[in-house]
C-alpha cells in the first residue's frame, strides 16, 4: 500500500511537471537524436524559410549569439556564417549525441567560430553577460523547466541583448504540427515576460511560425 502511494505521488509529480504553471500549456516531449534527420529535411527550407527568418531578426557581423536546443545545427551554421570570424556561436543542447552530430555538420562546412555547450534541463550553461542574441527555434515548448531556463538565459544576455523565439502558430489550425508543438503569441508573452523580459515585437513574415522578440527588462528601447 505504501509503495502504491509513493508511485501515485511520483506519477502526479511527473504529470504536474508537464504543464506550465502560468498558462496550463502541455509541455511537448523532447525530440531525441533518432529524429535528427527531420531537423535537416529538404522541405524545411520551404516550410520555415530559415534564411528569411534570420534576415528578419537581423544578425550582425561580430555578434555573440547562442542557439538553444541547436540539434543537428540547422540554424547554427547559418548563424556562424552570418556573424563571421569576429563573432561566435554557442550551440547548446542537452543531448551529447545531438552535439556530436552538430559538430560533424559544422566541421564539414569548415566553420571555426562555433562552441558546443552541453546544457541541462534547467540551465543552458552559457557565460554570463556575453550574448547579443539568444535564439530558440521550435524548442521553447519542449522545456521541462521553462522558468529556470528563461532566468539563466536572461543572465547570459548583454544589457541590450535580445531573446528571440520561433514557434509554430497555434492560432492557425492549418499549420500541420501537433498542438503541443505550437504556441500562441499570448502564451509566449504570458510565460516569458514575468521572467525579466520586455516584449519588443512579433514578426509574422514566415510561412508557419511566429518570430517573437524580447529584450531584457530594464534595457533601452
Amino acid at each position: 500500500m505504501r509503495r502504491a502511494c509513493v508511485l501515485l505521488c511520483l506519477s502526479a509529480l511527473l504529470c504536474a511537471e508537464q504543464v506550465h504553471p502560468v498558462t496550463g500549456r502541455h509541455i511537448a516531449p523532447v525530440m531525441g537524436v533518432g529524429g535528427a534527420d527531420w531537423l535537416v529535411r529538404p522541405e524545411r527550407e520551404a516550410e520555415e524559410a530559415p534564411d528569411a527568418a534570420l534576415d528578419a531578426i537581423g544578425i550582425e557581423r561580430g555578434a555573440t549569439v547562442a542557439d538553444i536546443g541547436a540539434g543537428a545545427g540547422y540554424f547554427t551554421w547559418r548563424l556562424a556564417e552570418r556573424v563571421g570570424l569576429a563573432g561566435k556561436v554557442y550551440a547548446n543542447d542537452i543531448q551529447p549525441e545531438m552535439l556530436a552530430l552538430l559538430r560533424k555538420n559544422i566541421d564539414a562546412r569548415h566553420l571555426t567560430n562555433v562552441e558546443t555547450v552541453l546544457g541541462v534541463v534547467d540551465d543552458p550553461k552559457l557565460p554570463a553577460g556575453r550574448m547579443d542574441l539568444v535564439l530558440l527555434v521550435d524548442v521553447y515548448h519542449e522545456f521541462t523547466e521553462p522558468e529556470k531556463m528563461l532566468r539563466k538565459m536572461r543572465e547570459s544576455l548583454k544589457p541590450d541583448g535580445r531573446l528571440v523565439l520561433l514557434e509554430y502558430r497555434k492560432e492557425d489550425p492549418n499549420v500541420p504540427i501537433r498542438p503541443e508543438h505550437k504556441m500562441s503569441v499570448a502564451e509566449v508573452r504570458a510565460e516569458v515576460e514575468p521572467e525579466g523580459f520586455r516584449f519588443d515585437k512579433t514578426l509574422e513574415t514566415l510561412p508557419r511560425q511566429h518570430i517573437l522578440i524580447f529584450k531584457r527588462l530594464g534595457s533601452g528601447t
